[in-house]
């Protein structure tokens, strides 16, 4: 099937990413995920292999859609998605390593 990637068109089939990704280690996941076989691939990590390009040269969502009109599963990863949004207060806090300031009414 014709995806195109970076501006660049490649002819990929499912055989064909399957056999380029074996025998690669699956990177920690951070974002968007390609279910290949029973591993889960970086949606960067995938596009790197396959089209031998430097993964600033393509989006995520370049991949996920080649890979999702080849029959791959595409997810994004639990831990990406729930991650909570911490405010600018907590954010410092955990920067710096003190305890998280609560002020109540009244404090100066």
């Amino acid at each position: 099937m014709r995806c195109v990637i970076a501006r660049f068109p490649f002819e990929l089939t499912k055989s064909g990413v399957v056999e380029s990704m074996k025998g690669v280690r699956p990177e920690p996941v951070t974002g968007e995920v390609v279910i290949i076989g029973r591993r889960h691939y970086p949606a960067k990590q995938v596009g790197e292999v396959v089209t031998r390009q430097d993964r600033r040269d393509f989006s995520t969502g370049e991949v996920l859609r080649a890979m999702t009109q080849l029959g791959f599963t595409c997810r994004t990863h639990p831990a990406a998605a729930t991650a909570p949004m911490a405010g600018p207060y907590q954010r410092a806090s955990a920067t710096l390593g003190a305890p998280p300031v609560r002020l109540t009414y009244g404090q100066v």
